[in-house]
């Protein structure tokens, strides 16, 4: 595979929807609130996709439509409420198609992972004409982004952890939440 060709509409299509959403940092509620504290991107590594082929037993041809997150954006907000305000915005756009939603924060994952995942399919134009790639937008709080962090460094970059650790993990991403839940009843 040529992956410099490969990862060309991966990368025009994480900077221009950076751009594009990066706006969502001066979006106020009208209570004069921002909810968005910070929009990022990154275009899965050559590595990552490697190992995601070898561990799924995907195909090199298929990848564009197998890995859903090759491109991906993170909207960061401060309170938890916040995350449907952007994911209600995020629908309202036209630029852009959902194609699946996923509610991780309602629904936290087993470990313990909560964040809100949108599906995309985003256009990009090329000297080809137009491809449309997929991406992944998670929106999540601050808090849920520092549990994120820390879990899959842990996870994933020094080994499998033992079921202790993973329990425990679990349990701090519910008390983090919790913690959440009552920051946002204090903000009333």
């Amino acid at each position: 595979m040529e992956w410099q060709t490969f990862f060309e509409p991966y990368e025009q299509a994480v900077s221009e929807l950076k751009a594009k959403l990066g706006y969502l940092k001066h979006g106020q509620l009208k209570n004069g609130a921002r909810p968005v504290e910070a929009v990022t991107g990154r275009v899965k590594s050559q590595a990552s996709i490697e190992e995601k082929i070898v561990r799924r037993h995907l195909h090199e041809d298929r990848l564009a439509l197998d890995l859903q997150d090759i491109a991906g954006l993170r909207i960061m907000t401060k309170y938890i409420e916040d995350i449907y305000t952007v994911v209600e915005w995020l629908r309202k756009r036209t630029d852009f198609t959902i194609l699946e939603e996923r509610d991780y924060v309602v629904n936290a994952k087993p470990s313990g992972y909560r964040s809100y995942h949108m599906v995309i399919e985003y256009p990009v134009q090329l000297y080809s004409g137009e491809k449309k790639v997929l991406a992944e937008i998670q929106i999540r709080t601050m808090g849920m982004n520092f549990w994120a962090t820390i879990e899959h460094d842990l996870r994933y970059k020094h080994g499998d952890i033992d079921e202790e650790m993973a329990k425990k993990l679990t349990e701090i991403s519910e008390q983090t939440f919790a913690l959440e839940q009552e920051i946002s009843d204090i903000r009333g």
